[in-house]
């Protein structure tokens, strides 16, 4: 395991590698519905979602775009951009927005990249036995342009956007709290909107545990979100 770790530094090291969980988010300048953007730099201070779809005029990215605009406020709330991409011209991104526009009665507020291929190269966004469109990946950026998570998704498969807009609230809250996210929240089976209390490091710690929080074990406590 530690060898596969070692070879991948290299690998990245050298430039050939794909960015990663941790990794901060390339430098590019992209064309976009919005004119030039300079990315991760024209986010700064903000977190920003990048999604990209096969192809404009498709019927699973249109039912996408839909759902990402329904919720923009939300993640506009969260101090949240999105922004779309395809292996598209702009052309073919603006007509398609007006459709959009005209048989939903839906504008596309946030802005979307007419990539030329280069940015799909740079993120690993084509995988060439899916075909030769893009995946629906899904890159989470912080503020300070680290990329928090990634997400692939085939082509015939829609992306679930809750599930998006609830990792985005996940990480914002357990920096906030400094705690752990459990699994389905705020909806978990066993603590429900509770947040993970990460494990002590210490026997004395351990030992205060019970008395502090709500646990199972010393290993395993929470608090409720309400509470905090």
């Amino acid at each position: 395991m530690g060898e596969k770790v070692y070879e991948l530094r290299k690998i990245k090291k050298k430039g050939k590698g794909l960015p990663l969980i941790g990794d901060k988010f390339p430098k590019m300048e992209v064309q976009t519905t919005h004119g030039m953007m300079k990315l991760p730099k024209a986010f700064k201070g903000k977190w920003f979602v990048l999604f990209s779809h096969p192809a404009d005029f498709t019927p699973v990215c249109t039912t996408e775009f839909v759902s990402f605009q329904l919720r923009y406020d939300l993640f506009q709330d969260l101090n949240c951009e999105l922004i779309g991409l395809s292996v598209d011209q702009v052309f073919s991104h603006i007509k398609w927005i007006q459709w959009i526009a005209e048989n939903f009665d839906i504008d596309i507020e946030f802005p979307v990249i007419a990539d030329t291929g280069n940015v799909a190269d740079k993120l690993g966004l084509i995988h060439p036995n899916k075909g030769t469109n893009t995946v629906r990946a899904v890159f989470i950026i912080d503020p300070e342009g680290i990329i928090r998570a990634i997400l692939y998704y085939p082509q015939e498969l829609g992306r679930n956007l809750d599930e998006i807009l609830r990792m985005v609230e996940g990480f914002q809250t357990a920096e906030e709290k400094g705690v752990a996210i459990p699994a389905n929240w705020p909806c978990n089976e066993i603590i429900g909107k509770g947040l993970i209390i990460p494990p002590a490091a210490d026997i004395e710690t351990a030992l205060e545990r019970p008395g502090e929080y709500k646990c199972f074990d010393w290993w395993l406590c929470y608090r409720n979100y309400y509470k905090w």
